[in-house]
């Protein structure tokens, strides 16, 4: 990727970190840090394991698609998945950062068509797992904590919005996504002019990336399955963050089941407020809504949410620096 591009990414990115460390009350952080003490390092290291789930799901994408002559090297790509991620925490609708980075930084290895085609067949695997995380915790739920009727039909309506969502993407699978994304932006005001010439520009090449999706589904379904519960098993182990902050609240006891049913709840209420920067918001008032449903109490909910935004951001700040100081050599070369 040409530093400039670099430059304009870090620089982005950046400056909504600025605007994030702005709005933390630095009291509750240092009180929260004194609590959390050691733990706190726990979750970063944590955090250091799961983009190696994130990255290998990512690798064995790449590798199927090339049937395995493509020389990526494994540190390079976990680099360019942190600062991936780090993108999409600080961007509104958050594939307008991460995914274009992803595409720019794998571009040169392997072509614009393949480096598109498995940055979205990546983008599409990581949403479609938290379907399935969302539809196994709603059964989770059913065998582990008490219905009534308010409940009951809140879990109906999550899961038939979670069918819905996993048919969707079992669909894309199969015939691609690109053309249907495009074709999507062409109703979203404000983009309806520049998605309506791009699709007429790169018709073809839009058909080329969708054709690679659905080959790279199709001829390999051992890739797709291992991918799939690569980034479904990452969903599960995240869930051991919110255990190890509640570990240091007196009083407090949560199973790990409760702990995979808080991080549920709060990533669909989160994700479904998706057009606000690092999900300002949105996760916070999940964690105290989800704490509060598992009979915790609310200011656990609220220290939890403290703990695991002061995670965010400090990876955020790492898959920054990432950028910024990449070298030619660490290009897998």
């Amino acid at each position: 990727m040409k530093k400039k591009y670099q430059n304009l990414f870090f620089l982005f990115g950046a400056a909504v970190l600025a605007v994030m460390l702005t709005q933390l009350d630095y009291r509750e952080v240092f009180a929260g840090l004194r609590s959390t003490g050691y733990w706190f390092f726990a979750v970063l290291a944590l955090w250091a394991l799961l983009y190696v789930f994130n990255t290998a799901t990512w690798y064995i994408i790449i590798r199927s698609g090339s049937r395995g002559k493509d020389n990526i090297n494994f540190f390079w790509l976990y680099k360019i998945t942190v600062s991936g991620f780090a993108l999409n925490y600080a961007t509104p609708c958050g594939l307008m950062g991460g995914e274009p980075y992803r595409i720019m930084a794998l571009k040169p290895k392997i072509g614009t068509e393949r480096a598109t085609s498995s940055v979205i067949l990546y983008a599409m695997t990581h949403i479609f797992s938290h379907f399935i995380f969302w539809l196994l915790s709603i059964i989770i739920y059913l065998f582990t904590q008490p219905l009534n009727v308010f409940v009951g039909t809140l879990l109906a309506a999550a899961g038939a919005f979670c069918t819905l969502g996993v048919w969707f993407f079992l669909k894309g699978y199969r015939k691609g996504m690109a053309v249907r994304l495009m074709r999507f932006a062409r109703h979203v005001p404000g983009l309806k002019r520049w998605a309506r010439g791009f699709v007429e520009k790169h018709k073809e090449q839009l058909d080329s990336i969708d054709r690679q999706i659905a080959a790279l589904h199709g001829q390999n379904p051992k890739t797709f399955v291992s991918a799939v519960l690569l980034e479904l098993a990452c969903r599960f182990c995240s869930a051991f963050e919110i255990m190890f902050v509640l570990f240091v609240l007196p009083g407090t006891s949560a199973t790990f089941a409760q702990c995979v049913l808080i991080l549920a709840f709060t990533s669909l209420f989160a994700n479904l407020l998706f057009f606000l920067p690092l999900q300002l918001g949105g996760r916070e008032g999940g964690f105290v809504m989800s704490a509060a449903g598992l009979s915790l109490t609310a200011s656990a909910g609220i220290f939890v949410a403290l703990i695991v935004r002061l995670r965010e951001l400090i990876w955020t700040a790492i898959g920054l620096l990432l950028i910024k100081f990449e070298r030619k050599a660490d290009n897998g070369q």
